[in-house]
């Protein structure tokens, strides 16, 4: 079926195979995409980290504003979506990592950084396995630069929860053009004092 439907599905395929990882059923709309990516300040991006890429729907928005020397780092605990990736983009500043976003900070150092400057994610926190959520919170505070930001979209509101722990100041929105309607967070990391 992935070859007969091409991203699309691969897409499906990917939510069949592994229902409880996968945040829908249908990429996100270009609507959601521009929302999210808004309080990015581009010209200070060096690395931007997405979790759970699926099959690139934020990764080529997120290249088009990206510096011509920053990167995009893309991490999925699907195999099938990380090849899926690596064969259809081919800029050099892409790089897809088969992992958990839990060990953020040891794949964003094996590829060279110490730190992020944005980390978005489309994960189902709400179907995550236990202690995934947190975990995953925790090592996106602790990966991301002062000043950098947790983005998040999602249908409910657990992954905010789990924000909240580690992120002082969260601003929320919401989209309607998207399916299903999602809610959006972004996670300030403060500045350093």
């Amino acid at each position: 079926m992935s070859r007969l439907l091409g991203q699309w599905g691969v897409f499906f395929r990917g939510f069949v195979e592994h229902p409880r990882m996968v945040g829908s059923i249908i990429p996100s709309s270009r609507f959601t995409i521009r929302k999210m990516l808004e309080p990015v300040k581009w010209e200070e991006c060096k690395l931007f980290v997405e979790y759970g890429p699926g099959v690139g729907t934020f990764c080529r928005p997120v290249l088009e504003r990206l510096p011509r020397d920053g990167k995009l780092l893309v991490i999925d605990t699907n195999p099938l979506y990380i090849d899926y990736l690596k064969r259809t983009i081919t800029d050099g500043r892409f790089v897809a990592v088969h992992g958990s976003a839990a060990d953020v900070q040891d794949i964003v150092r094996a590829i060279g950084y110490e730190e992020a400057d944005y980390v978005l994610s489309g994960l189902p926190f709400s179907t995550l396995p236990e202690g995934v959520g947190p975990a995953i919170a925790q090592a996106t505070h602790d990966v991301l630069r002062p000043g950098g930001a947790f983005l998040v979209y999602q249908f409910s509101a657990r992954a905010r929860d789990y924000m909240a722990k580690h992120f002082a100041r969260i601003e929320q929105g919401f989209e309607l053009w998207n399916v299903l309607p999602c809610q959006l967070f972004w996670g300030w990391k403060d500045e350093a004092a």
